[in-house]
């Protein structure tokens, strides 16, 4: 039988497997994430609030995980629709709801301050992520050849066969559609 790794596994793939595979269920995990947690921040601020409620929705996910349908939509968005209703059921009874964890059988969380800072830095990051890949492909290939990957503009330029002027305007614009991205972002 020839099984592909699960980081050339499509989204879809992992989550219909991950009933029955925990490896699919954590391939999928370390997928989202970072998404999730960063979706929590922007809603709630707080770095043990928005971790708990990704452990809810992960939680969450297993319990229903053989119930998804490729053909009703994308694994991520059937992701993020279980965090909008973790969220609101949240909201609605002003605290975390555990049942889908008690469930489960996953126990409480306990995070140290270091690790609330870093679920905080992590989702900054994320927004970051978000904002770069809704970039035109130009504007995304040129910020992250010079900021990520600390490229000369001369170098770009000659890659890319274009003057050096050309990726500057790229770079400056896809930074200044990422800092607007990033402050709309609730």
């Amino acid at each position: 039988m020839n099984v592909r790794p699960q980081n050339e596994r499509s989204d879809e793939q992992l989550l219909l497997s991950a009933a029955t595979d925990e490896a699919s269920l954590g391939a999928f995990y370390v997928r989202y994430e970072h998404r999730v947690i960063a979706f929590f921040m922007r809603a709630v601020r707080r770095g043990d609030l928005a971790a708990d409620l990704t452990a809810e929705t992960f939680a969450a996910l297993v319990e229903s995980a053989e119930r998804y349908d490729p053909a009703l939509g994308q694994a991520g968005a059937w992701l993020f629709g279980i965090a909008r209703n973790v969220l609101a059921r949240s909201r609605e009874r002003g605290r975390v709801e555990d049942r889908a964890r008690r469930s489960i059988g996953l126990g409480v969380l306990a995070l140290d301050d270091a690790a609330i800072e870093r679920i905080e830095a992590t989702a900054g990051s994320a927004d970051a992520t978000l904002a770069l890949q809704s970039l035109p492909d130009d504007q995304r290939d040129a910020v992250i050849e010079r900021v990520v990957n600390e490229r000369g503009y001369e170098e770009i330029a000659s890659e890319l066969e274009c003057s050096p002027s050309v990726v500057r305007k790229r770079v400056s614009r896809g930074l200044a559609a990422m800092r607007n991205r990033i402050k709309e972002m609730p």
